[in-house]
């Protein structure tokens, strides 16, 4: 009973100390260095909101690095200023960020070597299909990419079980699967709004099974995601394009100089975004990859694009998903360099995105 007594007694000291945190916290003070997002305050169990970030590029194909990116949208996060125009008070609902698994960050680093070595034969015309070791190695890649995907489908679902919104950042855009494989237990029937520079709908790119290039691909196969809205687009295969057309209208996509050819002809871009929010259905789940961007705002990303939207755009866009009177179930960024700027741009949008997700939880209505 003693001990019982003693142990009740710590949880309700951390639980005062954890409160009293939150309750003295100033958000317009100098960010604190804390090991949590922005500075703030709360821990898991305090939180609306759980980030999961992972370390991870091995299916990368242009440049490197993105794995780094959790980590610079962290070091970041503390130099913003956290009054928010669409929800002021949003802070006060809570975000935490779990650590970053090194044993991730260390897989990335074993298979990358393996990925390069598959992507560079590839470009000589040689495939795992004429050489026993690279088939080996497309082995192990593939093999760790559904472990990465395992983990980020655990932590979805340990985060939802206790009532929590999730966003995933990364990394390269194979590392949201987990977590839509997640959100399909949880929902009968969800739409994805896609931002990005390209389709993502190929099969098995390189023969990398979760390439990041075949992230909307692998999620098409899940019967629960009803929609596929994209924007953005202008990078884009004619065997993508195919797929698109040949989906029944289950995916709808924006190509980037559709877009502009419509403001040019004087459609505004708001209704342009009221447009492109009436395909969604009423549960609503946004990847952001930031290549869908202008590539000076993440010049470091994974891909690079030109062309795309500006940072405003982006924000226009999700808002009109939450003025309609939809639900954002989760959301993730993708493919954030390790750079400075690019941490910085991503904890704007995550920041953005915690606000939205959070509209009438507290924070005022839009």
């Amino acid at each position: 009973m003693g001990k019982q007594s003693q142990s009740e007694k710590k949880s309700f000291d951390s639980e005062e100390r954890i409160s009293n945190k939150i309750a003295s916290f100033d958000p317009g003070g100098v960010g604190a260095v804390n090991g949590n997002l922005f500075g703030f305050p709360h821990d898991y169990a305090h939180a609306s909101t759980v980030v999961i970030g992972v370390p991870w590029d091995v299916t990368t194909s242009y440049q490197d690095g993105t794995c780094r990116g959790p980590e610079a949208i962290l070091r970041a996060s503390p130099q913003l200023d956290f009054y928010d125009f669409d929800n002021p008070e949003a802070w006060r609902q809570g975000i935490y960020m779990l650590p970053i698994p090194q044993w991730l960050l260390a897989e990335n680093r074993r298979l990358r070597p393996d990925a390069i070595a598959i992507i560079r034969n590839a470009e000589q015309g040689i495939t795992p299909d004429d050489n026993l070791d690279l088939a080996a190695a497309l082995e192990r890649i593939n093999q760790g990419c559904r472990a990465m995907s395992r983990w980020v489908s655990h932590q979805t679902q340990v985060a939802l079980q206790q009532q929590k919104k999730i966003v995933v950042i990364g990394g390269d855009h194979s590392v949201p699967l987990g977590a839509l494989e997640a959100l399909s237990q949880e929902y009968l029937s969800f739409g994805i709004l896609h931002l990005d520079a390209h389709g993502d709908l190929r099969h098995a790119y390189e023969g990398f099974q979760e390439s990041h290039a075949s992230i909307m691909f692998n999620a098409m196969q899940l019967p629960q995601i009803s929609k596929l809205v994209q924007v953005g687009i202008r990078d884009i295969s004619h065997g993508e394009m195919s797929m698109i057309q040949d989906s029944n209208d289950r995916i709808v996509t924006y190509l980037d100089t559709q877009l502009k050819q419509a403001n040019y002809a004087g459609k505004s871009w708001l209704e342009q975004c009221q447009d492109i929010v009436r395909h969604l259905p009423e549960h609503v789940y946004i990847s952001c990859d930031v290549d869908g961007l202008d590539p000076k705002l993440c010049p470091h990303t994974g891909t690079p694009v030109p062309g795309g939207l500006n940072l405003e755009e982006a924000y226009c866009l999700w808002r009109e998903v939450v003025r309609s009177g939809r639900h954002i179930i989760g959301c993730d960024i993708c493919e954030t360099g390790n750079h400075e700027w690019d941490g910085n741009v991503s904890a704007r949008i995550l920041y953005k995105l915690f606000s939205l997700m959070n509209m009438g939880e507290g924070g005022s209505e839009l």
